[in-house]
């Protein structure tokens, strides 16, 4: 029996009888070397638990291979599949033909004992091969594909944005120039890598009704925090004829649902990362597929705040944007779950956001969670043309750079919503690392673009 996932052969193994023939192959995870045999643990790195392999004498070229044998070789491994007498292992493997595929040198820098996460990124090469890494790659792949799902099945088309464009979706000014070499010209204006897919997402939800864009993202702030990446991914639905109301229900419903997905395929993942990594991750991720999130509003949420009498590194006052502290107090001690923030302060969020009849709020909605804080900002977006103009001259912005964002408001407008969903921050939530730059493969922070 030849495998080509780990995961598959775990299955199988749970299923053989003793006594069968099997086949795997991956890389060693740890080699310990006694007088009568060695026990080679071997992985493939598709779950967080390998399967011992015992090695005796009688093998060919037992001194001259098995026993160099060491951690991060590659090797190809037959034997008989056999109960283990060991703790915590089901089966075992006893060898009966290994077959060195690659060895590694003196300098290899991943050893049995545990390293900080700080070095590991120094060595972004090698790093997925760690436990840690490697269950954030394989919870990151099950996020995905439960994000792709549930759109799916919500009736939504994925539409590839654009990563080079010409305007900034947020106002910041935070962004990366795209130039040719010897040509600041080649797109006969000013080019830039993407902050966000949403503009574009508006031009296919006013005609394809529910869209979104699944993609890389860039934001030129120099800032290095555990929460900060100059690379990010961001899920970004719209959807025609919604509004905020609708908004925030399909928000919860589909981080209820990635939740659940992820619950159901990565157990041993998750239960590594709520030994090692957070404990009590687990009933934090039930409660958000089980619980109730609250609702607030901005005015509300302020409240609370002042009221709490705690001394906050950042003042708390009406106006100013709710800070990690703020938002940490809001779902870990006070309301103890989920949080949706409703009606914002319009000076501090961008031009494209609906603008209350007050003109001082419009309708946005940040998603609040447990020990990341925002995982997902939205609005229902400004459909009537007159006050788009107002706001975005309000905002100081030309018209004439986005004239097709103004003219699809003239051409069979209509009401609609979305939001963006941080990939990065998502996954932090769902397995408890507490630095972004730990749960995607390849980081690009300021002073890095290794690897």
């Amino acid at each position: 029996m030849s495998e080509p996932a780990w995961q598959r052969v775990r299955d199988l193994l749970e299923r053989e009888t003793p006594g069968g023939v099997v086949a795997v192959r991956g890389w060693v995870k740890t080699a310990r070397h006694a007088k009568a045999c060695s026990f080679v643990e071997v992985t493939d790195g598709s779950g967080v638990a390998g399967i011992q392999t015992v090695m005796d004498p009688s093998l060919p070229d037992y001194e001259d291979q098995v026993r160099r044998l060491r951690a991060g070789c590659a090797l190809e491994v037959r034997g008989e599949l056999a109960e283990s007498p060991g703790r915590g292992q089901r089966f075992e493997i006893h060898a009966r033909e290994v077959r060195v595929v690659g060895e590694v040198g003196d300098d290899y820098p991943l050893q049995k004992k545990r390293h900080s996460f700080e070095f590991l990124r120094t060595i972004g090469h090698l790093r997925m091969r760690t436990n840690t890494l490697g269950a954030v790659m394989r919870v990151r792949d099950a996020a995905a594909r439960a994000v792709r799902g549930f759109l799916h099945e919500q009736g939504f088309v994925e539409l590839h944005a654009p990563v080079i464009t010409a305007s900034d979706c947020e106002g910041a000014g935070e962004l990366f120039r795209v130039e040719t070499e010897g040509d600041e010209d080649f797109f006969g204006r000013p080019a830039y890598l993407t902050v966000s897919g949403q503009l574009q997402a508006e031009i296919g939800a006013l005609a394809l009704t529910r869209v979104y864009t699944f993609g890389p993202t860039f934001r030129a702030e120099n800032s290095n925090t555990s929460r900060h990446l100059a690379e990010f991914w961001m899920v970004e639905p719209e959807a025609a004829f919604l509004e905020l109301e609708g908004n925030v229900d399909l928000a919860c419903r589909m981080l209820r649902s990635v939740c659940r997905r992820i619950l159901e395929e990565c157990e041993d993942d998750l239960r590594f990362f709520d030994a090692r990594i957070e404990p009590g991750l687990l009933d934090t991720l039930q409660g958000v597929v089980e619980g109730p999130f609250e609702r607030l509003t901005y005015d509300e949420a302020i409240a609370i705040l002042e009221r709490s009498n705690r001394s906050f590194e950042f003042p708390v006052t009406w106006g100013t944007d709710l800070q990690s502290e703020h938002e940490r107090f809001l779902t870990e001690e006070h309301l103890k779950r989920p949080v949706v923030v409703s009606d914002w302060p319009a000076s501090i969020k961008p031009f494209y956001m609906y603008w209350n009849d007050d003109e001082r709020t419009v309708r946005a909605m940040d998603v609040l969670v447990p020990r990341v804080g925002e995982l997902v900002g939205g609005s229902q977006r400004e459909h009537r043309a007159e006050r788009l103009a107002r706001r975005m001259a309000h905002c100081g912005l030309r018209a004439e750079d986005y004239w097709w964002y103004l003219e699809l408001r003239r051409h069979g407008s209509a009401p609609h919503s979305g939001f963006g969903l941080g990939f990065e921050r998502l996954i932090q939530f769902v397995t408890g690392m507490a630095n972004i730059r730990d749960v995607v493969p390849f980081p690009r922070v300021p002073g890095s673009a290794e690897f």
